[in-house]
C-alpha cells in the first residue's frame, strides 16, 4: 500500500529517486539475471519507552523487510540505550517525513496521541497495546485509517503465537465441539518503581497486562453479552494500582474467566489459556514457549481421540507480527484482524477495566 507524500518537494525527490532506482535495476538485470529482492520498508519508532520496544527493535533490526530510520524519544535513558545499540535518534518531524511505517512504542498514556499524529501524516501504524484509554480515540484512528487507506496494526503480542493460532483453528472448525468455558490467567511481579505507571489507569494491571488475554477471549468468542470486573489492590505501598483482578465475560452459551495479578513473584510464569468444549479441551501452558495439549472425546480434524501434545512451529515473539505488516504494506495480503474486531476488543477491555 502507498502512503501520501507529506509535501511536493519530497514527492518530486522521491519520484526522481524512484526513476533512478528503476533505471539502475534494469541495467543490473541486463548484466545479471539474478532475482530482484524486495525493497525494504522504512520504519521509525515514535517512542521506545514501552517494555516491548527493545524486543521489537531487535526484530526490525534483524528483518530483511524493514529499514530502521530511527527512534524519536525524549527520555534520557531511552536515548542512551539507543546510542549504545547504534540506533539513530531522530526528530518527530524527521521521522514522520521519512518513514512509511511508524511503530508507536511510547508510554501507554501517549499511544493514541502518537498514533493519530502518524495517521494524520499519512503513515501506516503499528501501535503498542493498549491502543487508547477511550473508545472514541480508537474510533478516530480507525476512521482516519479507512479514509486514507492506511494500515493500523495493534500490538497484542500473542496474536501470531502458534499456540493461540492452533487453538483458534480448533475452535473455529468445531473440533472441540461447542465451547462452554474459557479460563485464562496472566500474572507477573511488577517492580515498585513501575507501579505508579500502571496505576495511572483505573483498570490497573488488568488494563495494561491483562489486555493480551482480553484480546484473545474476545476475538475467539466475540462480543460478550456482559462483563463483570473485580478489581482489587492487595499489594504493598501507598499507590492505587489495582493489582489483583478477575473479570468474567458472559456469552449466550459460554462464560470466560480471566485472572490477573501483578504480585506473582516466582520464576514460574503464571500464564495459560484453556478452552473447554463439548468434544474436548485445549490447554496452552505455558504461553511462551507455547506448549499445547489437546484431549478429544472423538477424533476431529487432524487430532485423534484422547490426549495428545501438539507439535507447534518455531516461534519468536513479534517476528510474525512484523512479517505480516510488511506483506500488508506491499499489498500482498490483508492484516488478519479487522477494524471491527479491534473496536470490539477495545470496548470489552475498557468495560472490564471500569474505564467506559
Amino acid at each position: 500500500m502507498k502512503t501520501n507524500a507529506p509535501n511536493r518537494r519530497e514527492f518530486l525527490l522521491s519520484a526522481g529517486l524512484a526513476t533512478a532506482a528503476a533505471g539502475m535495476h534494469h541495467a543490473v538485470q541486463a548484466a545479471d539475471d539474478a532475482p530482484r529482492t524486495k525493497q525494504r520498508i522504512r520504519i521509525g519508532f515514535l517512542g521506545a519507552s514501552h517494555s516491548h520496544a527493545p524486543g521489537k527493535l531487535d526484530v526490525v533490526l534483524g528483518s530483511g523487510d524493514f529499514e530502521l530510520v530511527g527512534v524519536c524519544d525524549a527520555s534520557a535513558s531511552v536515548r542512551q540505550d539507543c546510542e549504545r545499540r547504534g540506533v539513530k535518534l531522530i526528530s518527530q518531524e524527521g521521522l514522520l517525513a521519512r518513514c512509511e511505517v511508524v511503530a508507536v512504542e511510547s508510554a501507554v498514556r501517549d499511544h493514541a496521541r502518537h498514533a493519530l499524529l502518524a495517521l494524520k501524516a499519512g503513515r501506516h501504524v503499528h501501535l503498542e497495546k493498549p491502543p487508547a484509554t477511550s473508545l472514541s480515540e480508537l474510533q478516530e484512528m480507525v476512521s482516519l485509517a479507512r479514509e486514507r487507506k492506511l494500515l493500523l496494526q495493534l500490538g497484542y503480542m500473542w496474536r501470531y503465537n502458534p499456540g493461540f493460532r492452533t487453538v483458534f483453528e480448533a475452535v473455529r472448525n468445531g473440533w472441540l465441539g461447542e465451547v462452554f468455558m474459557v479460563r485464562a490467567n496472566i500474572s507477573n511481579f511488577l517492580a515498585s518503581t513501575r507501579r505508579p505507571e500502571w496505576a495511572e489507569f483505573k483498570g490497573g494491571s488488568l488494563f495494561e497486562l491483562g489486555s493480551h488475554l482480553v484480546d484473545a477471549i474476545v476475538r475467539l468468542l466475540g462480543k460478550p453479552k456482559a462483563v463483570t470486573p473485580f478489581l482489587r489492590r492487595h499489594g504493598p505501598g501507598a499507590d492505587d494500582l489495582k493489582d489483583n483482578n478477575v473479570a468474567v465475560f458472559e456469552y449466550n452459551k459460554a462464560v470466560a474467566v480471566l485472572t490477573n495479578s501483578a504480585l506473582q513473584d516466582t520464576k514460574l510464569a503464571q500464564r495459560d489459556f484453556e478452552v473447554l468444549g463439548s468434544n474436548g479441551t485445549a490447554v496452552l501452558r505455558p504461553l511462551e514457549p507455547p506448549t499445547l495439549e489437546i484431549e478429544l472425546l472423538h477424533a476431529a480434524g487432524p487430532y485423534r481421540k484422547g490426549a495428545q501434545t501438539v507439535t507447534l512451529p518455531a516461534y519468536r515473539r513479534y517476528e510474525a507480527d512484523f512479517a505480516e505488516l510488511a506483506a500488508a504494506v506491499r499489498g500482498e495480503r490483508r492484516l488478519s484482524v479487522t477494524f471491527e474486531e479491534e473496536l470490539t476488543v477495545q470496548e470489552a477491555l475498557l468495560n472490564v477495566s471500569e474505564m467506559l
